[in-house]
């Protein structure tokens, strides 16, 4: 393992712009001797590839693979450029080169050291660095080793009625001042210092932000058990804790003086003998954001930069939310602000960053350097009036097709299938409630009270629940309820006059936002888990209904389902689904069909109008609904529903059949997979082969990075299960809309077109190396068939390639086919290449799709658009399947294409081998295919392709 000693700074560098740098610094290398002078062409091409820009004035300049052979030794360079270097197109400056020369991977220990520096403001701290020792500080993050001991982490006179709450005080002062992450799972025990005094002691490196005291003082005794307490002490501590001043701590705490004390100090009084920092008054400006699309990365530069001109302290709020530095580019992009929501600018005192604040408001009201349209007064009069409005005005893009009752209105299918029921339409809840509070007594009685009534309804819910899945969630939401550190913490703001829906607000949202920000994705998801709960104690503060399901069978409507909705589904009480926004490959619909719950998507917001309780029937195969339907449509549609569950019923009984059409072609139906668990299901359903492991999904599974024994382990579960069928792995494939939350990436403007896929993986050679191995090790023997995802240029196919073969110098494999996804265009035209080195294409047409159409497939408006059977993405398939057989490969297509029932006519015409799709599509997959004659699909294929429109390619299929 490296360390970084003084030696290896090089202070008080010059260089007017970052080719100079570059060559600044491989001189450094080569006259160390680290690298020969020829190293300099690949940190070139290194950054003509992508910035090395890290951030927070930081860049990691490195060679490319190519470029190892001009590395003599591993080694690495910091150089130091006191007025910077401008590094990118955005402006941003490198301070700091931090240049890598690595033969192997021991230079990864100081990557990771400076990738966990970023999460503190240090890029002034690096600018204005005097000498090597300070640098080496600031990025080993002891430069701020301290322990903070502030007025605002001190409350006295708390009406606390036993030791618990004092402890939820303490622990809600700390995080409010941004020094603890959280604090649920780290319950200490209670140690007794003096008389009445107790302390608790918080010990975590991740999750404590910052070392800290909090002090809560009762305002008379309160009960630890049968011992008396008047005062608790909580010390959060990690690794970075200055000793010599906790030990000062100690001794004050432990004085028969601070005992003395307690008795009868006023807060300052304790303030001044504890020796604490104390609080001044901050001025404070706000401002609605007028920007249409937030504020993104370049008004937030703007910002960043106005704001560092200010020696003084700038910080800023998002609606009521947590504080952060104004300076800071990554903490300004965290908050993510949308246009109508309310910044609010705060100024370090006697500073001149006061003078700062009408600046910073007239930049924003100007638009940081953007054309913005102002925002109308209305969201401030409705505060003005006692009201919040939570919902700011946004321009409405999303089609609204008229509603006829009794006709039918066309929408995207999703999900064959048809369903009739009573409408259960799911909107967006408002909450209006008084910002200003009552008796301060009887707002947090009635928040209690609130609280109690919800945890009341929970508790039937988890008691009633038919699925164990539905009551462990909700089991959880009771268990937040129960946790002080929840429901105590609005206790300051009703204090501070707000009311206890304001106050809950406030606090929910504060507590959400820092959870979400949390590495670990499962204590992330939490964040979702406390808006739930939280909206459901404002129903009770605010007196407003919630709607409650329907007891038979109904028609689930909303905006749009997420994926998180799947485990609040219940497929025997939803009968089927309505969304006003998605596309046929939009979540929504993939978790519809993944349920079996026939739905239409994409029907425009008209469908939020339509009245709970009306009778809606859908046909999710054919892409059509009728509200208020007559007694002969839903005659009509109930035979039709019973024959299609008949032809459901038979095609389950000749699952295990192969797909064979009635002139003997036969196609190869696999599953796509993402849970290893699933493959022994699968395999019982029909699938003859897992045509696409999703390992980015195996990898969720796990808190950190898998090593090789975990993956192995998660692998061999799937091959045993499969008794000897092929097996399709598309290694890791995360950015764009499926984050890793362990391997944490830079904030990109455009993602789907960023580092993801096979981009992201060859930036980390050692992750792909090890899964890897880890596949090859798992197969033993068997056959195994690994894909590279987001190929998109010639280059990256052959250095993903040179991994793999370095593998299996050490790991050989008889029965290993490789191959690569087909869903950048670039690599569906360019087939005829590729098609000569791979022994096989997946084409993944989501992604194909919205890359092809430029549409994406997330877009609330746009994603109906994005629909598979388009000529463009058929052509774009037929090229791929033409010039693979040309040269004796095989295509398979594992996008949600695959399982949809009118494009599997087109893509067997078309030549595909293998259709790989959610396991609940399988056995009428199979059905379909014996129903076809290869020849009539042939020519149904050709025909699609000279058709203009989507529309008209589905219009062919019907026969219409």
């Amino acid at each position: 393992m490296l360390n970084l000693t003084a030696t290896d700074v090089r202070m008080n560098a010059q260089a007017t712009n970052k080719d100079e740098a570059l060559s600044l610094l491989a001189k450094i290398l080569s006259e160390d001797g680290l690298a020969t002078a020829d190293y300099l062409a690949g940190l070139q091409a290194r950054e003509a590839q992508t910035s090395t820009y890290l951030g927070q004035g930081i860049a990691i300049p490195h060679g490319t693979p190519e470029s190892r052979s001009f590395v003599q030794q591993t080694g690495v360079r910091l150089v130091h450029f006191a007025d910077g270097v401008v590094w990118n197109d955005d402006g941003e400056r490198a301070y700091l080169l931090v240049g890598i020369c690595a033969k192997s991977d021991e230079h990864l220990s100081i990557l990771r050291q400076l990738t966990k520096a970023l999460g503190d403001d240090i890029e002034e701290r690096i600018k204005h660095a005097t000498s090597a020792d300070e640098l080496l500080a600031i990025l080993d993050g002891t430069g701020n080793c301290s322990l903070s001991i502030h007025e605002n982490l001190i409350k006295t006179d708390i009406n606390a009625k036993d030791a618990d709450e004092l402890y939820g005080v303490a622990v809600s002062l700390l995080k409010q001042q941004g020094k603890l992450v959280i604090a649920t799972g780290i319950r200490p025990s209670f140690t007794k210092l003096s008389e009445a005094i107790y302390c608790a002691t918080l010990e975590h490196d991740e999750l404590v932000a910052e070392p800290a005291f909090a002090l809560a003082v009762a305002k008379g005794v309160v009960k630890l058990g049968h011992d008396d307490m008047r005062a608790l002490a909580v010390i959060a501590s990690n690794q970075t804790v200055n000793q010599d001043k906790l030990l000062a701590l100690y001794d004050v705490l432990l004085s028969a003086e601070f005992g003395g004390k307690l008795q009868h100090a006023s807060l300052p009084e304790l303030v001044t003998f504890l020796g604490a920092d104390k609080a001044e008054h901050w001025q404070s400006a706000s401002v609605v954001l007028p920007n249409a699309h937030g504020l993104h990365a370049r008004p937030a530069t703007a910002l960043s930069e106005l704001a560092k001109g200010a020696t003084g302290e700038l910080k800023v709020a998002v609606d009521n939310g947590a504080y952060v530095s104004a300076k800071s580019l990554t903490k300004l992009l965290s908050l993510g602000a949308t246009r109508g929501q309310s910044l609010t600018f705060i100024a370090e005192p006697n500073t001149d960053a006061v003078e700062y604040l009408p600046k910073l408001i007239q930049a924003v009201q100007d638009g940081l350097s953007e054309e913005v349209t102002p925002i109308s007064n209305s969201q401030a009069d409705s505060q003005e009036s006692g009201k919040e409005n939570h919902e700011p005005a946004v321009l409405d893009l999303t089609d609204n097709t008229a509603i006829i009752k009794g006709e039918r209105t066309h929408a995207t299918s999703a999900s064959a299938g048809l369903a009739h029921g009573e409408a259960f339409v799911v909107r967006q809840v408002r909450f209006d409630y008084p910002v200003q509070g009552g008796d301060k007594a009887s707002e947090w009685a009635s928040l209690q009270q609130a609280i109690g009534s919800v945890k009341d309804e929970l508790k039937v819910i988890v008691q009633t629940a038919k699925k164990a899945s539905i009551a462990q969630i909700f089991t959880a939401h009771v268990a937040l309820l129960d946790d002080e550190e929840v429901t105590h913490g609005a206790k300051d703001g009703i204090d501070d006059g707000l009311s206890a829906a304001a106050a809950w607000h406030a606090h929910i949202e504060q507590l959400a936002k820092v959870q979400a920000s949390v590495a670990n994705h499962l204590l992330a998801e939490r964040a979702a888990d406390l808006r739930d709960v939280g909206q459901k104690v404002l129903a009770k503060l605010t007196g407003q209904a919630v709607a409650t399901e329907p007891a038979e069978p109904y028609v689930l409507i909303k905006e749009d389902l997420l994926p998180s909705d799947v485990a609040r589904l219940d497929p025997a009480r939803v009968a089927g689904i309505l969304t006003a926004v998605g596309g046929a490959s939009s979540h929504s619909a993939i978790v519809a069909r993944a349920l079996g719950i026939p739905a239409i998507v994409g029907a425009g917001k008209g469908v939020l109008d339509i009245n709970d309780g009306e009778q809606v029937l859908i046909d999710g195969g054919q892409g059509w609904f009728v509200v208020a339907p007559t007694d002969e449509m839903v005659a009509v549609a109930k035979a039709e529903q019973a024959s299609w569950a008949e032809r459901k019923r038979l095609a389950s009984e000749a699952a295990l059949n192969p797909a064979i059409t009635q002139d003997g072609h036969q196609v190869e139906i696999a599953v796509n997979l993402g849970n290893v668990h699933d493959t022994k299901m699968a395999v019982e359903s029909g699938a003859e082969a897992v045509g696409l492991l999703r390992t980015e999904l195996v990898f969720m599974s796990h808190q950190s990075v898998p090593d090789i024994d975990t993956q192995v382990a998660d692998y061999t579960q799937v091959f045993d299960a499969l008794d000897g069928r092929p097996l399709v792995v598309r290694t890791l494939d995360v950015g764009g809309d499926k984050p890793l939350p362990y391997l944490p990436m830079p904030f990109e403007d455009n993602p789907f077109l960023g580092v993801r896929g096979i981009r992201l993986t060859l930036r980390q050679p050692a992750l792909l190396e090890n899964q890897l191995i880890a596949l090859i090790k798992a197969s033993k023997g068997r056959d195994l068939r690994i894909m590279f995802p987001m190929v998109g240029r010639l280059e990256e196919w052959h250095d993903a390639k040179a991994i793999l073969d370095k593998v299996l110098t050490d790991y050989p494999h008889d029965k290993l086919q490789v191959g690569m996804m087909i869903e950048v265009p670039s690599a569906a035209v360019m087939a005829d290449i590729f098609a000569s080195e791979v022994d096989f294409f997946s084409i993944g047409t989501n992604d194909l799709t919205q890359y092809a159409l430029a549409i994406d497939r997330g877009h609330a408006t746009l994603s109906k658009d994005a629909d598979g059977l388009h000529p463009s993405v058929l052509r774009l398939i037929q090229n791929t399947v033409a010039n693979a057989h040309a040269h004796g490969k095989w295509v398979g297509v594992c996008g949600e294409l695959a399982g949809d029932e009118r494009a599997i006519p087109i893509l067997v015409g078309l030549g595909v081998d293998e259709l790989s799709m959610s396991a609940g599509n399988i056995a009428l997959a199979k059905a379909v295919v014996r129903e076809l004659n290869f020849a009539d699909c042939q020519y149904l294929a050709k025909k699609a392709l000279s058709c203009r429109t989507a529309g008209e390619v589905r219009a062919l299929v019907m026969g219409v």
